[in-house]
């Protein structure tokens, strides 16, 4: 285990932990000595990884949810109040996207879209920032992107909207949080090795970026939990996006709009 466990004895939530960013996060917290608990839809890989933590010397509790569902949210809550467990650190990593451009999905897919990359993340911090600020102690990480931070591309129609209103809403949460040590930090990976281009289907697409683009995990996870720390409410993960995103908040807007359509029609299906 990690020599420096800043996290020995709390709580950690992280949704969308059975894979990618979100397994990673749990690793990581419990190489830090936080207690983990478990949320995503996939029982087995929720169990496989909480026994690999457990072997770490840390307590793990598993909920199985599906946060496109409205009701999610408060049954984790029933099931945190019922083990008895305040968690002190929140991740909201759950997440997907949606293929191609607007009208190629129905309106019951967006809405679980929204439901999923919006709604359950505000309202999981709504159930336990109260908390948070009562005890004087609380951390939340909104697992956002660069997609939230430089002007849309064709394809994946509502993802840079949701990542844009993670941003807003962490910059909104950090600073309400600031003079009770509570931190909200909006973690904006570019594009990351993860299952997520598999599941939505643009693995083919990714592969062909140049390597440059391409972030590895671990240290993804490692900088946002660091910065986390130190309050920060946007961290930009990687010195080629910390460059794009730096230009786009300098370039005209429409420059910056061609030059990520040219890039995103790349890596995405439109």
């Amino acid at each position: 285990m990690s020599e420096v466990q800043i996290y020995r004895n709390q709580w950690a939530m992280v949704t969308g932990a059975s894979a990618g960013l979100g397994a990673e996060f749990s690793r990581q917290l419990a190489d830090k000595g936080a207690n983990l608990v478990l949320v995503a839809r996939r029982e087995d890989r929720l169990r496989t990884l909480a026994e690999e933590l457990t072997a770490k010397g840390v307590k793990t509790h598993i909920i199985i949810a599906d946060l496109a569902k409205p009701e999610a949210p408060d049954a984790i809550w029933h099931d945190l109040q019922a083990a008895s467990i305040k968690p002190d650190i929140l991740i909201n990593n759950a997440g997907f996207g949606l293929a191609g451009g607007f009208n190629k999905s129905d309106w019951p897919a967006h809405r679980d879209f929204i439901e999923l990359m919006v709604t359950s993340y505000v309202h999981l911090a709504h159930k336990l920032f109260g908390d948070m600020m009562a005890r004087g102690y609380g951390r939340i990480i909104n697992v956002a992107s660069v997609a939230g931070l430089v002007p849309a591309g064709p394809g994946h129609t509502l993802y840079g909207a949701s990542k844009a209103f993670l941003i807003s809403f962490s910059e909104s949460l950090n600073a309400e949080g600031r003079n009770k040590n509570v931190h909200c930090c909006a973690v904006c990976p570019g594009f990351t090795l993860s299952e997520f281009h598999d599941v939505n289907g643009t693995r083919d697409a990714i592969n062909k970026l140049p390597s440059f683009m391409m972030m590895e995990a671990p240290p993804v996870i490692a900088g946002g939990l660091r910065a986390m720390e130190k309050g920060k409410a946007v961290y930009v993960p990687g010195l080629v996006y910390k460059t794009i995103t730096a230009l786009a908040g300098m370039l005209p807007r429409n420059l910056m709009q061609s030059l990520s359509a040219k890039q995103l029609q790349k890596a995405r299906k439109v």
